[in-house]
């Protein structure tokens, strides 16, 4: 079974690293793999690799920004807007830490499932969709990161929040968030990936600290899957990453919205189908 195991949690990595940066639903996807794909393992460690892999996919991030995230060896200017980026990185994840600290186990209980994740993938599909159209023709208030003020850092961050629920997408939600706060495509995604180091981080560091306090430990084959499917995560992330940053250059966001409205169309039917 061991082989077995460690191809699901390469499957697994690949769809995180897919997922998590562009505006479709990580969680919502690997929500929809579990239903097909369970490792034989208890619930607790599959809820724990769920938010541990993500781990990797925030290191490729980390690795591609590291210039301009590591304020050593820079001049006083440069350190200066190091800090101020990451300053207003930790304001944007300030609203949705504080209420995934309160309401992280309640919306485990209520919304992790499905039916949740079709009916936000068809609704912010949608959104993206309407948000684009009234856009057109439009050009962006700003485009650069320097001119990302504590408001609108907040104001994405608010967005954020919305990502708790299953299905949203943590990037989708942040990057429509910058958008109709004027960013360009491009910056929306560019400090959507900034605002994922340290909201995954925490949610990571929370998950793993909540698995050991009850008691859990991890067994010789668990401590490979998570390994496998980390680093699988951060390879596969090296590549999306790019990939998202060329294509909102010279695409809308359109697309995406037209790819949530039929996968959750489609997992609507599923839903239902075995219901009958």
């Amino acid at each position: 079974m061991f082989p077995l195991e460690i191809l699901k949690s390469i499957l697994f990595g690949i769809v995180e690293g897919i997922t998590e940066w562009l505006p479709v639903s990580s969680t919502g996807h690997l929500i929809l793999l579990g239903e097909l794909l369970r490792f034989d393992a208890s619930d607790a460690f599959y809820e724990l690799f769920d938010v541990v892999i993500q781990l990797g996919a925030i290191c490729a991030v980390i690795v591609i920004y590291r210039q301009r995230l590591v304020p050593l060896h820079k001049s006083v200017g440069e350190r200066r807007q190091t800090y101020r980026l990451w300053w207003l990185t930790l304001l944007g994840v300030l609203p949705s830490a504080v209420a995934g600290l309160f309401f992280d186990d309640l919306l485990d209980a209520y919304f992790y499932n499905p039916l949740t994740v079709a009916v936000m993938l068809v609704a912010y599909g949608v959104a993206f969709i309407a948000v684009e159209r009234a856009k057109r023709g439009s050009e962006p208030s700003f485009s650069d990161i320097s001119e990302l003020t504590p408001k609108r850092a907040l104001l994405v961050g608010l967005f954020q929040v919305l990502s708790l629920i299953p299905g949203t997408s943590r990037s989708g939600a942040t990057i429509l968030g910058a958008y109709l706060c004027g960013a360009s495509r491009p910056l929306a995604a560019e400090f959507s990936f900034f605002l994922a180091i340290p909201t995954m981080a925490g949610a990571g560091a929370l998950k793993a600290a909540k698995f050991f306090f009850e008691g859990n430990v991890l067994s010789l084959t668990e401590i490979a899957i998570l390994l496998v499917g980390t680093l699988t995560a951060f390879f596969i992330s090296l590549v999306s990453v790019r990939f998202l940053t060329e294509l909102v250059r010279r695409h809308s966001f359109s697309g995406f919205g037209v790819y949530r409205i039929v996968l959750g169309a489609l997992v609507l039917i599923y839903y239902f189908a075995g219901r009958l």
